[in-house]
């Protein structure tokens, strides 16, 4: 009878880090593509996060997983999941 209640479906992006300056604080990059509707054109489109990195582990020019979360300060509220790929 106990049913186990899961979270709502949180929103998941996958980006670059393109700042880590920030204590336990980074900014990551993530490209949308699109096709335009009128002209078929491939259109991408860059949207900046906020993200809370707790140990500090990124650098600039990893690949990241977030996901969105409670607003944790005035700008940030997408936390960190995983380093998908580090930099070279």
């Amino acid at each position: 009878m106990a049913e186990v209640l899961e979270r709502n479906s949180r929103k998941e992006r996958v980006g670059t880090v393109v700042s880590n300056k920030m204590e336990k604080t980074i900014v990551v990059a993530v490209v949308n593509k699109y096709k335009h509707p009128l002209y078929k054109k491939t259109v991408s489109t860059t949207k900046k996060y906020k993200v809370r990195d707790e140990h500090n582990d990124c650098g600039v020019g990893d690949t990241v997983r977030i996901a969105e979360t409670r607003k944790l300060s005035k700008e940030v509220h997408w936390r960190l999941l995983e380093i998908v790929e580090r930099a070279k």
